[in-house]
């Protein structure tokens, strides 16, 4: 009996003791416990964060008649929901600059593929300048195709819209096919900048890049275009083709 008695006495002891050297739990921070400042730092997330980046869809030589170089470029700085987008693209044909356009936006997201334009845009190059308000909506549409559909009021009761569309077919992880389309439309006609109304142009690409980095890409492609009515009239005026296709190379770059 005694022995019992001590054996319990020497195991209380024992186990009394080994918990004394067990640390305490740390302290347990819940989620209810935490302000929006908090959450934000261990979730690694803020939509109110600003953000910036510069792309340069084409930087091209075109295999012309005439000494021809494209570019289109564009810029953005913004949040998750509202950005600031300047864009350009143009030509520079035989030591000057053609038909060129910049365009500043204001790009406001309204659902989580499309986001709504407005803005304005001047045109510049051959011609007199043209400025224009600019609106439209631009996104990804199922399949992951990059569209976008812009219309414009000008001057003079001068109405345009342009319809874009892209996609990016990736052959390997590096290789990638891009088709890529425009569409414009003039309400009325403006001959200074060989413009006609209704259906003015047309043009297809397909080029096909391989990113040395996903920054940077040069690429070797196709350039279909085509000029419709009078504007095709007014641009064989003035000694240019209104359909005839050229091959492109270029590079593609990004930061």
């Amino acid at each position: 009996m005694k022995r019992a008695l001590l054996a319990t006495l020497l195991f209380a002891r024992t186990a009394i003791a080994q918990t004394e050297h067990v640390p305490p739990d740390p302290p347990q921070t819940h989620v209810h416990d935490m302000n929006y400042a908090e959450m934000v730092e261990m979730m690694g997330m803020d939509d109110r964060a600003r953000f910036g980046k510069v792309m340069l869809d084409r930087l091209e030589w075109r295999d012309a008649d005439e000494s021809t170089y494209e570019w289109e470029a564009a810029a953005w700085y913004g949040g998750d929901f509202n950005k600031v987008w300047l864009a350009t693209e143009g030509e520079h044909v035989d030591g000057t600059t053609g038909d060129a356009r910049v365009e500043l936006l204001w790009d406001r997201i309204l659902t989580a593929w499309w986001s709504t334009r407005l803005g304005a845009r001047e045109d510049f190059g051959e011609g007199p300048t043209r400025g224009w308000l600019a609106f439209g909506v631009a996104g990804l549409a199922p399949g992951f195709f990059e569209l976008e559909a812009m219309g414009f009021v000008g001057d003079g009761g001068r109405t345009a819209i342009r319809l874009s569309g892209d996609y990016d077919l990736l052959i390997t992880q590096r290789l990638v096919l891009q088709p890529e389309a425009e569409l414009n439309f003039y309400g009325r006609d403006d001959p200074e900048r060989l413009i006609g109304a209704g259906l003015s142009d047309l043009e297809i690409g397909l080029r096909l890049r391989y990113e040395i980095r996903r920054e940077f890409a040069p690429y070797l492609g196709v350039s279909w275009s085509k000029r419709f009515g009078d504007s095709a009239d007014l641009a064989e005026a003035a000694g240019h083709d209104a359909d005839e296709v050229l091959i492109v190379a270029g590079l593609r770059a990004w930061f």
